[in-house]
């Protein structure tokens, strides 16, 4: 078992291996967060935890609001999270690898990080500027099938988006390839599809590849039948990835 201690960055959305993750950060606890990773030697990478947030808020409120306008705004690492912040996270997030930290002229930050590799959270430390936590690393088992699932996938992916761009009415764009490795398969297809957040968790946090996936094709099938029966659906670009303002 490899543990691993790191800042611990909460979002209200899935980060999986392999995909990008731009943040617009503003908030004085995720501020120090950046100021101590760009403490890092050059050539080593600036790691942080991203957890999803099963109960709490993403931005933690600043100024007095209802139902009582005298009420204080919570400060510090933990704020928003409640007196036990592991109990606010899901139990399964990702590393991220800040490749661009960018400090603007008035202290905030341009983030862009990519998702390296799943973890669990073991323990949650607030007393710090920022959260830290105990983190064990989570191999990625391919399990049974791997392959063929991952084909099946594909192809039921390929009819995802022809119908979701047929719901838009508008040109699916075929220019991009996708992968044939199952488990990065498995994650793209896990970020890029239209679902929630507890529906993305369960797909981050599968045993295995092949698990992911099966669950990943019902998922499509079940998807793409409920498009065919829609004339629209709201235009939020399929493969985009998320932005926390934080």
């Amino acid at each position: 078992m490899t543990t691993v201690r790191l800042p611990l960055f909460p979002l209200n959305s899935v980060l999986f291996p392999g995909l990008v993750l731009p943040l617009n950060i503003f908030e004085e606890r995720y501020r120090a967060m950046m100021r101590e990773l760009l403490k890092t030697p050059e050539g080593e990478p600036r790691r942080f935890a991203v957890v999803a947030i099963r109960d709490g808020h993403e931005v933690a409120p600043s100024a007095p609001g209802l139902p009582d306008q005298t009420a204080r705004p919570e400060r510090g690492p933990a704020a928003g999270f409640g007196d036990d912040p592991v109990k606010a996270f899901h139990g399964v997030g990702c590393i991220a690898d800040a490749a661009t930290i960018r400090e603007r002229e008035d202290g905030t930050f341009e983030v862009l990080a990519t998702g390296t590799t799943r973890v669990r959270l073991r323990s949650v430390d607030a007393s710090g500027a920022f959260l830290t936590a105990e983190l064990e690393e989570l191999p990625e088992e391919p399990g049974d099938e791997a392959g063929a699932l991952a084909a099946g996938v594909l192809r039921a992916f390929r009819t995802y988006q022809k119908r979701l761009a047929g719901a838009r009415e508008r040109t699916l764009s075929t220019g991009a390839e996708l992968p044939d490795e199952p488990s990065v398969v498995s994650y793209l297809v896990a970020a890029a599809a239209m679902l929630d957040t507890p529906t993305k968790q369960r797909l981050l946090q599968a045993p295995d590849t092949s698990s992911r996936l099966r669950d990943e094709l019902r998922l499509l099938r079940t998807e793409t039948a409920i498009i065919r029966h829609l004339p629209s659906l709201p235009a939020t670009e399929l493969t985009r990835a998320p932005t926390s303002f934080n």
